[in-house]
């Protein structure tokens, strides 16, 4: 068993030094007094020359090592300044030193277990970053891009690295409704067209803006759509079919057993009632009748009969319709379009614009011209959407009012569609909903 070594304080060690110099000095100057008792001077120079020397020798030989450790404590915090913990120091003696020393190499050893777990949760992130379908853009701020995961490098630049690039650069090469969802700014939908007749992708969008290392960055976040729409759609046709039987059974189960009921009445000779109980056949039947035509509208769309108006006819007509404002000058140019169609798909969209708890004077429409297209755009100032609803609005069916019919948006964007165009929608700037219809010039009706 080893003994525990004893602890000498720094203040004890060198006055232990001191007082041996001093001793060394008397035992000297004695014996010179000795040697030449007659000269005190002679004694104290002789001392003096004997002693300066020892004490230099003494002094440095003391401090040499105490030196080489403050070198290495200040070699070590250099290294962890540049990040690398993989020094250690040692100090035989236990005194302060020794305390200092220990608790160097135990910051040292705690700074290399965070940084290796910093690495590792690093390392986690970026493979979860990476593996992600969702593509990731982070920008900075008027400058390149500096960061793209795997996703977003196959959807934008066909796998290729997008780092240092710009934005502009790479969107210029993209779809164009990406370009139009960026110059918007904020939240969207928007629509990557594929070659060789394949259905069109859809998008949505996010941008968040956020400070690092004391410079503002955009991170962009663009999630495919397209599989969990027609994931949607199945799930809504089934909860369709469901009401659609469940609506038939509530109204033909009424008409048969009243069918019953007028029977018995006449072979009883009582047609008195007879009336009352036509009159709820009808009326059942009337209700019946129109919820019918109402699924029958959107999943029956005729292919549009296209005619050719001016947008100042067009819009005069659907503004008999319903109230809004017109935002801008309405383009010159005539435009190819099936108007009833058309007006139904606006009259949808202005009709949620005013149910979205906007004042009825935010309420407005406005017609641009862009390459080879028309853009028609309805605004509003009400509470916009929410990433869930956002990503939902153009399914089928789906519906956030309790009276709604979820039918609004995904007939304008059958119509859209139809016309060869799309639509798109995005939160505004100051709270609001803007979505647009884009109609291709002089387009053939889709088959």
């Amino acid at each position: 068993m080893v003994a525990p070594r004893s602890r000498i304080s720094l203040a004890a060690r060198w006055s232990a030094i001191v007082g041996t110099l001093v001793a060394a000095a008397v035992a000297v100057a004695l014996v010179l007094d000795r040697l030449l008792p007659d000269d005190r001077l002679a004694v104290a120079a002789l001392t003096l020359a004997v002693m300066l020397p020892l004490g230099v020798i003494a002094v440095r030989t003391a401090l040499r090592p105490m030196l080489a450790i403050f070198r290495a404590l200040a070699g070590t915090a250099i290294s962890y300044r540049d990040g690398d913990y993989a020094f250690g120091l040692r100090w035989a003696r236990d005194d302060e030193l020794g305390d200092l020393v220990a608790a160097h190499n135990d910051l040292g050893r705690v700074l290399r277990e965070q940084r290796l777990d910093l690495v590792q949760r690093e390392l986690l992130l970026d493979t979860m970053v990476q593996n992600t379908p969702v593509a990731m853009l982070l920008v900075a701020e008027r400058g390149p891009i500096v960061f793209a995961n795997l996703a977003a490098r196959q959807l934008l630049n066909e796998g290729r690295r997008l780092e240092g690039h710009s934005v502009d650069e790479i969107v210029r090469k993209a779809s164009e409704s990406l370009r139009e969802a960026l110059g918007r700014g904020g939240d969207g939908l928007f629509t990557v067209v594929r070659e060789g007749g394949d259905e069109d992708e859809i998008y949505h969008l996010a941008r968040r803006g956020f400070s690092l290392n004391g410079r503002r960055h955009e991170l962009m976040l663009l999630r495919h759509l397209t599989a969990e729409l027609r994931r949607q759609e199945v799930q809504t046709w089934k909860k369709v079919i469901r009401v659609v039987s469940h609506e038939l059974n509530n109204s033909l189960a009424p008409v048969g057993s009243l069918a019953n009921s007028g029977a018995e009445l006449i072979r009883r000779g009582q047609p008195e009632r007879l009336p009352e109980i036509l009159s709820i056949i009808a009326d059942r039947t009337r209700h019946l009748q129109g919820f019918i035509e109402g699924y029958a509208r959107f999943a029956k769309l005729p292919a549009p009969r296209l005619e050719t108006t001016t947008w100042a006819a067009f819009i005069a007509g659907l503004s008999a319709q319903i109230a809004f404002s017109v935002r801008g000058t309405l383009p010159e140019e005539p435009v190819t379009i099936d108007v009833a169609q058309m007006e139904q798909a606006l009259f949808n969209l202005l009709k949620n614009a005013h149910e979205s708890g906007s004042a009825a004077a935010d309420v407005g429409l406005a017609v641009r011209r862009m390459t080879g297209a028309s853009v028609v755009e309805v605004v509003d100032r009400g509470q916009g959407m929410t990433d869930t609803v956002m990503a939902n609005a153009l399914v089928p069916f789906y519906s956030t009012k309790r009276t709604g019919s979820g039918l609004g948006l995904a007939l304008a964007r059958e119509i859209a569609e139809a016309h060869g165009g799309r639509i798109t929608l995005h939160n505004r700037e100051g709270g609001g909903l803007a979505v647009a219809l884009i109609v291709p010039d002089a387009q053939r009706p889709a088959a």
